[in-house]
């Protein structure tokens, strides 16, 4: 039987993810996460995002109209993506999992900094044909380690002169495959009980209720306000996790 706290925690955690991700089209996994290692390990709040991080992305991925043209300009990033997971979940259990927090920390602290930042790279269409299989297997192996799902994914994706719609949904093609495979590892490294995958299927309704929220509000707030201070708390939460 679940704690009835942990359910409330873990319903909380998903209404503010999702609305996150309502508002700006990414940030799901990233929040999550966040909240979620406040109050369980890492590999439990890994294995919980998988169903509403694979449902929400999925739905991201095949909206949008240029699908298919993402797909055969992005489909060995994607495809390494997916793979690289795997070489991800191996290590996991090959490091120490207080080095693991501080990953995450660190990752959820550099992605903010580099985006307030805001100098984009640019690649030229020949950097990109190169070095696309080299973000597409870094991306899977940090996912397999630390289950952030864009590091450094969406610099890449940002970094070939994507309009935003298409970028927008180029995401949710990364975050889709990567949680796929995500979750196949999991469960493969045992590491997706079967108590924790009914309760990954509960958190669905929470995220896709917020996801909602967030995209009816994202008419009543200025979209860079709202970005600037959500990458404000992912840096203060991971600040959090390091210092933990």
């Amino acid at each position: 039987m679940v704690d009835p706290g942990m359910l409330s925690s873990v319903a909380f955690a998903f209404c503010i993810a999702g609305f996150v991700k309502g508002m700006v089209g990414l940030g799901l996994p990233t929040v999550s996460l966040g909240l979620l290692s406040l109050f369980v390990d890492l590999p439990t709040a890994m294995a919980l995002l998988v169903m509403p991080s694979l449902v929400t992305n999925i739905w991201q991925a095949i909206t949008g109209g240029e699908f298919t043209y993402l797909f055969r300009r992005l489909w060995l990033f994607l495809l390494l993506a997916f793979i690289t997971v795997h070489v991800g979940a191996e290590l996991f259990n090959m490091v120490e999992m207080v080095l693991l927090q501080r990953s995450l920390g660190a990752l959820l602290l550099l992605y903010a900094l580099l985006a307030l930042v805001r100098k984009p790279l640019r690649l030229s269409p020949i950097q990109e044909r190169v070095s696309s299989p080299i973000f597409g297997a870094i991306n899977g192996i940090l996912t397999g380690l630390t289950g952030t799902l864009f590091v450094p994914g969406v610099m890449f994706l940002q970094a070939i002169g994507l309009s935003r719609d298409a970028l927008v949904q180029a995401m949710g093609m990364l975050f889709a495959v990567s949680t796929a495979s995500l979750g196949l590892a999991l469960y493969w490294h045992g590491r997706m009980p079967f108590d924790v995958g009914i309760l990954s299927c509960a958190a669905l309704l929470p995220a896709l209720f917020g996801m909602g929220v967030g995209q009816v509000s994202r008419a009543y707030l200025s979209q860079e306000l709202f970005r600037r201070l959500f990458l404000i708390a992912i840096g203060g939460l991971g600040c959090h996790i390091l210092l933990s």
